[in-house]
């Protein structure tokens, strides 16, 4: 079985810059010839850059195909639109020359009653691509040239599930939270800041501000007294300091095997922790094999690609597959941004274990006292670019709805830490009936919820 798939892989090696390119066709000629323009550099026309080929029966994936000029991170870049977008990539193929790449996906929807938005993820994808036209249906003259932050304001009776509610109309609006203040007054009022921007770089316009409070109306009913937005002049991304103690259990969780260290874990959530990670440097003599399998998860191949990117690694050709069993199987042709393979043992281990330690703990969940509250902390890694992982607080929110927990008050933000940056969700809960908060069983209930939604168990 390994000899058939190590000829499987060689074949794939074989093949890439052949078969698997010419499925690009003209595109690459034209390219290598500059018949695009002045010194060679070819601009993709929109509508050939992203092809989404919708699922012909319920169940059955899309597939999404990314043809365009290759950049250091493009891979990861795609992968985490996808993930903001609700859905989950069951398989994958990448091939690039070094000049040209071409990238295809096969996704479904996380949930089957979400609403993807076809037709805005494409465009999202083609603004990712490098030398494509920005989508065209944006208004290019009275766009903002860059990014504004607003600030919403939501004034509002409290209720279970309020906040979860509120960020799912912000994401299917395509707004990007960066940080949030929550809190509720002693007659059940809450105060909603929700720092944020627009994908669509339309939120400057009043129709798509009428848009979104017309929108949260319609999710929260009578419950909401107003909903305002505005510019967030000198908005900074600051946070509030953390417990020593905190900051210790958050960011120094580490491996010991292949299992986490962490008490807080379920004996069945600790089972699901295992992850191979192999290089092999004997297939191609140019590039080095790396190959993982692990337990299939949310964002997995955003996990793989956002490390391989900050860990300055190029990806040449790879595959992402799922077995019989339900796992996943990574098979990628890297090398080091100075074209070399990896051939270094030290550079080798590093990489192995920075990758194991990214798949099997990519977000860190702890919870704990605070007087008598409790508060629970949620930390993913940065990218290096300054990116932060999609969908994180949606998760997180979805979960405590599911749980009956209400949220008394929450925040957004970023912390430094072993010189990684973080983004540090917190949350002050509220006691329940369904789930009494005092005991440990309810905490360990609470710390696994949230883990699986996050995760995709």
């Amino acid at each position: 079985e390994d000899r058939g798939r190590e000829r499987n892989l060689e074949g794939i090696y074989r093949s890439t810059g052949g078969a698997v390119l010419d499925a690009v066709g003209g595109l690459t000629t034209a390219y290598e010839s500059g018949s695009g323009g002045a010194g060679g550099v070819m601009v993709a026309a929109s509508e050939d850059a992203v092809v989404i080929q919708a699922a012909e029966r319920a169940g059955e994936p899309t597939i999404i195909t990314v043809n365009c000029p290759d950049q250091t991170g493009l891979g990861c870049d795609l992968c985490r639109a996808i993930l903001d977008f609700g859905l989950c990539i069951t398989r994958g193929d990448i091939s690039t020359d070094g000049q040209w790449c071409y990238l295809v996906f096969w996704v479904v929807p996380r949930s089957a009653s979400s609403n993807i938005q076809w037709p805005s993820l494409k465009n999202r994808l083609l603004s990712l691509c490098p030398s494509c036209s920005i989508p065209f249906y944006f208004d290019m003259v009275n766009r903002p040239t860059s990014s504004q932050m607003y600030l919403l304001k939501l004034f509002s009776l409290d209720r279970k599930g309020l906040l979860h509610d509120v960020t799912k109309v912000l994401c299917e609006l395509e707004l990007t939270i960066h940080r949030v203040k929550v809190s509720t007054t002693p007659n059940g009022r809450v105060v909603d800041f929700f720092f944020i921007t627009d994908a669509m770089e339309l939120l400057h316009t009043k129709m798509r501000q009428d848009d979104l409070c017309e929108r949260l109306n319609a999710v929260l009913g009578e419950s909401v007294n107003s909903c305002e937005i505005e510019l967030a002049e000198g908005f900074q991304q600051g946070f509030s300091s953390l417990p020593p103690v905190v900051a210790e259990e958050l960011f120094k969780l580490e491996l010991s095997g292949s299992e986490v260290c962490s008490a807080i874990l379920s004996p069945e959530m600790k089972r699901l922790k295992k992850a191979d990670v192999n290089i092999d440097n004997s297939l191609s003599p140019s590039h080095t094999l790396l190959q993982i399998h692990c337990v299939d998860q949310k964002g997995l191949l955003y996990d793989i690609m956002r490390t391989l990117k900050d860990c300055s690694i190029q990806v040449a050709y790879g595959r992402f597959l799922t077995d019989m069993k339900g796992s996943r199987e990574v098979d990628l042709f890297i090398q080091q941004s100075d074209g070399k393979k990896i051939v270094d043992p030290d550079k080798q281990g590093v990489l192995c274990s920075r990758l194991k330690l990214e798949m099997l703990h990519p977000l860190r969940v702890i919870i704990v006292n605070r007087g008598p509250d409790i508060e629970l902390f949620v930390a993913n890694p940065v990218e290096l670019c300054g990116k932060g992982r999609p969908r994180v607080f949606y998760d997180v929110t979805l979960a405590l709805k599911v749980l009956g927990i209400c949220i008394f008050s929450a925040e957004i933000g970023r912390h430094t830490a072993f010189e990684r940056q973080w983004e540090v969700y917190r949350f002050l809960l509220d006691d329940s009936r369904e789930l009494p908060l005092g005991g440990s069983q309810a905490r360990r209930e609470i710390v696994d919820g949230v883990r699986r939604t996050l995760m995709g168990w």
